[in-house]
């Protein structure tokens, strides 16, 4: 593969726009970006960042281009749609998705872009937004390693954390379990929450005695005592809508692999109701609307 000399970003959305941020300060090369909003392009044009007039031009100006999409559906329009990136990709290039996609789309992208000579990794990224404006995201790689070896440098200008799973997919698949794992554990909380309250315990003295036990958790000290005890869930942030579609993908290779998740689908209820009582853009604490009794009659 050639030398990366320049590099692309395609979707500046709620993570990806600090993630272009910190990879043109950090980098020392030149960085190409394209959104289907100006406005993220116009700020990060204080950092160096060049705007693209789409997708594809981003990929004409660039040796390595990062992708951060909404979902699958968009992943799969970018790369393989008409006039998409496979169309015009040249042998040598990266393209590396921090999109959270499902696993059987990444290895169907990874293996035509492979076939052309194109170097293809899934890097989706973990933590909140203030770790994506810090630089302090975790990153896992699904990636051979000499793919991964040549990656990692610029993967550490917007994480602090990055694993290196496996093959292609297998970085998918961490994150869909990531994501799984949490919002179940945030079903659990807004329970305990719910019942201390209306047993007359504050909740910031139960999440303060829960942080002290075996109970404790990133979950707990962040989404938690940051989100649901003030009831605070803003936007844009990572949403109900966006949680149920991780943990719909999850659900979904799951039982591709004959594993029965019935933790997994007792939250993906609880955020279908969420969504349906209105929250679907508020930040995926709010699922604990859908648990409230009032909720429930």
């Amino acid at each position: 593969m050639n030398e990366v000399a320049r590099l692309g970003f395609v979707g500046l959305g709620v993570m990806g726009a600090p993630m272009c941020r910190n990879l043109a300060e950090r980098a020392g090369l030149p960085v190409t970006a394209f959104d289907i909003r100006r406005e993220p392009l116009e700020q990060l044009a204080a950092s160096g960042v060049t705007a693209a007039e789409s997708p594809v031009d981003v990929l004409t100006h660039a040796d390595l281009v990062f992708l951060s999409l909404p979902s699958g559906t968009e992943l799969e329009a970018v790369c393989l749609g008409e006039g998409g990136l496979l169309a015009i990709a040249r042998p040598g290039q990266i393209v590396v998705d921090c999109t959270t996609a499902p696993v059987a789309l990444t290895r169907e992208i990874a293996g035509k872009f492979e076939a052309k000579g194109v170097g293809y990794a899934d890097a989706p990224v973990a933590r909140t937004r203030a770790a994506a404006e810090a630089g302090t995201l975790a990153v896992m790689v699904g990636a051979d390693q000499a793919l991964f070896d040549r990656i990692n440098p610029h993967l550490a200008c917007f994480a602090s954390d990055i694993s290196h799973v496996g093959a292609v997919g297998a970085g998918q698949l961490a994150k869909l379990m990531n994501n799984m794992v949490l919002i179940e554990t945030i079903v659990a909380l807004s329970e305990a929450l719910l019942v201390a309250r209306a047993a007359g315990v504050d909740g910031e003295k139960l999440f303060d005695t829960l942080s002290t036990g075996s109970a404790d958790s990133f979950a707990l000290r962040n989404h938690g005592m940051k989100a649901l005890l003030p009831g605070e869930f803003p936007t844009p942030a990572f949403s109900c809508r966006y949680a149920l579609k991780d943990l719909s993908y999850a659900i979904d290779l799951a039982r591709g692999n004959g594993i029965d998740v019935p933790g997994a689908e007792t939250a993906r209820k609880v955020l279908e109701r969420a969504v349906d009582q209105g929250h679907g853009d508020a930040y995926y604490p709010a699922l604990i609307h859908a648990l409230e009794p009032s909720a429930q009659s």
